[in-house]
């Protein structure tokens, strides 16, 4: 007789929105061992879910949402914070985050100032919380984060009321509410214990021969919620704009770029310091579409995107959002958890503002296959091979507005926008700077083809001074530069071809010099930016670094900035080590910044 061996879930703590899909063994009546995809004759397993119902509401820690919480703090309540994000399991706990509240705190008071009555929806954002308050009893109101679900989700039944009840041993009541294989925890399940009970049954007979096996999770917890940013106008007014629409009414747009961690990276030991729920696929995925699409830029360049997650989860879901999408993998996959993968640049852009006209794939590979063959003699090309060659790309669009400039009688407008990642090693630093030299080159053909506005986003794993950061900002690499010394390949020589002619400078680090005046929102910038090189201070914070690599250069003589993204400050992200968090997906902050194009010369 068959038989379920053993049931497994990744993680043992529930997220409201992101699927719960169990590892099934089964034992066959000759012992051995098989999973449930492999076909057996003759029997069926059936599924059931369940949760425990209580009366009692549990509220949850803002900081360890896996706990209790046992204390509120009455400083967010008055500033009229999400609810949520007022508990902790602890006094230590509390102690700890207190800093972060103070930010909040100040934060908050600010924005009632500039913005009035605006403070609940800028608040609300990315999904709005119930509010509930504090029972002499120490139980609370429902607290959700309603944020963005998986649409088409599908539990097996649809129920308005639990159906089926069972009791269990300790006398308490489980409801039936589930009868499929996979199940997406609710608002409803928050703060209650799910059961997943699976036993083998008979096809003819519908009888089992073994008793069913059962699986007990934690609580479920509701879904952390990004803290809601801002654009900030750099023309020096007062006040936060609200994203999606102002640019929408202007005829301006915005771009988004984000290295956004592909999963066969996210691992338990290199980021030691995330709980193993908030680092798992089912929901960073989810945290980072609430995220993503809560900026609604009408560009978005992302990196780092798995190439089976661009076919199964962000092309499908982007395209409800009215996004066509364009992808472009690396060129070697990597062995990772049982099987081989491989992650690329993605970049969607609205159709209702965008149409495609062309495409550009650029494999540092091939091109490094070129170089080799002509700088390096014959017996050192396998280690020239073996340092050059490390599968970055770059993806190029060419994209045709369809309404920048409405009610103009001139011809269509047309954008190029580059997405790249270039590779990370340290040790590596003429091969960063010979990628990044090789497709600005590239883009220089392209300019030369058709006189257009250019943006280049994406990580180029270079802090502000580097070599790589010199060329893209400046046009050309001092040839005293420290970093051209490292060049065992002779590839950066001459230091005078090391340039380009494009007029490319930094969104974040022009518009900086361009802000004037005070305001909260503008004094909050300015100290997430680095006076020595007007850059931000960091866009990635893992434990063991911090600093800035990702950034969004334009074409100064064609486009003008006229907003951008807040920035993140450190204090709020240390409260939970560093990145990824379970309120961040990505050890990368996203960047995004508002356009506006010039009018062009006619030539």
């Amino acid at each position: 007789m068959l038989s379920v061996f053993r049931l497994h879930l990744p993680s043992d703590i529930p997220v409201v929105g992101c699927e719960l899909n169990p590892y099934v063994l089964l034992r066959r009546p000759d012992n051995t061992l098989i999973t449930d995809e492999i076909p057996t004759d003759g029997y069926y397993l059936r599924y059931k879910w369940y949760r425990v119902q209580t009366d009692k509401k549990v509220p949850i820690c803002s900081v360890h949402p896996s706990k209790a919480a046992t204390l509120q703090c009455v400083g967010c309540v008055k500033a009229k914070l999400p609810v949520a994000k007022s508990y902790h399991c602890s006094e230590k706990c509390f102690s700890d985050s207190w800093r972060h509240h103070r930010a909040l705190h100040a934060r908050s008071t600010d924005t009632v100032h500039e913005n009035g009555a605006e403070d609940d929806e800028l608040l609300g954002r990315f999904g709005g919380s119930v509010s509930g308050v504090l029972a002499t009893g120490g139980t609370v109101g429902p607290i959700y984060n309603t944020g963005i679900q998986g649409a088409g989700l599908n539990n097996g039944s649809v129920f308005s009321r639990p159906a089926n009840t069972t009791e269990g041993a300790g006398g308490e009541t489980w409801y039936e509410v589930g009868c499929s294989k996979t199940y997406t925890p609710t608002i409803d399940d928050v703060g209650h214990v799910l059961k997943l009970e699976c036993v083998a049954l008979d096809v003819t007979t519908g009888l089992s021969f073994a008793p069913a096996s059962t699986l007990i999770t934690g609580c479920v917890i509701p879904a952390p919620s990004p803290t809601p940013r801002c654009l900030i106008p750099v023309n020096g007014l007062e006040g936060n704009l609200e994203l999606g629409i102002h640019n929408a009414v202007s005829g301006n747009f915005t771009v988004l770029s984000y290295n956004v961690l592909a999963d066969l990276y996210a691992t338990n030991d290199i980021y030691t310091y995330c709980p193993p729920w908030a680092l798992s696929w089912p929901y960073r995925r989810q945290n980072l579409l609430r995220e993503i699409i809560g900026y609604d830029a009408d560009i978005v360049c992302l990196q780092e995107v798995q190439s089976d997650h661009f076919e199964d989860f962000f092309a499908p879901e982007f395209e409800k959002y009215g996004y066509a999408a364009v992808y472009k993998k690396k060129t070697t996959e990597v062995y990772t958890r049982s099987t081989y993968v491989i992650d690329g640049c993605a970049t969607f852009f609205r159709r209702e503002r965008f149409s495609l006209v062309k495409k550009y794939e650029v494999e540092f590979n091939k091109a490094a296959q070129s170089v080799a063959e002509v700088l390096v003699p014959t017996g050192q090309k396998k280690g020239a091979f073996h340092r050059l060659l490390k599968d970055n790309v770059a993806l190029i669009v060419v994209l045709e507005a369809k309404d920048i400039n409405p009610g103009s009688s001139a011809k269509s407008q047309l954008l190029c926008v580059a997405n790249t990642h270039i590779i990370s090693n340290p040790e590596l630093k003429d091969v960063k700077l010979w990628q990044v030299h090789t497709l600005l080159k590239g883009l220089e053909k392209i300019a030369l083809s058709a006189d257009i506005p250019m943006l280049v986003c994406g990580d180029f794993n270079s802090t502000p001074g580097s070599a790589p950061h010199e060329l893209l900002a400046t046009g050309r690499v001092e040839p005293s530069h420290p970093e051209l010394t490292t060049d065992p390949l002779g590839i950066l020589h001459p230091a005078s071809k090391l340039c380009h002619k494009l007029p490319l400078v930094s969104a974040y680090s022009s518009s900086f010099t361009r802000m004037v005046g005070g305001g909260s929102s503008l004094d909050r910038q300015r100290k997430q930016m680095d006076p020595a090189t007007n850059e931000p201070l960091f866009t990635n914070c893992t434990r063991d670094f911090i600093g800035t690599l990702d950034y969004i250069f334009y074409t100064a003589d064609s486009l003008k900035v006229e907003s951008l993204l807040e920035l993140l400050d450190e204090v709020s992200i240390r409260k939970d080590t560093a990145l990824p968090s379970p309120e961040w997906s990505s050890d990368h902050t996203a960047l995004l910044a508002e356009f506006s194009c010039k009018p062009r010369p006619r030539r």
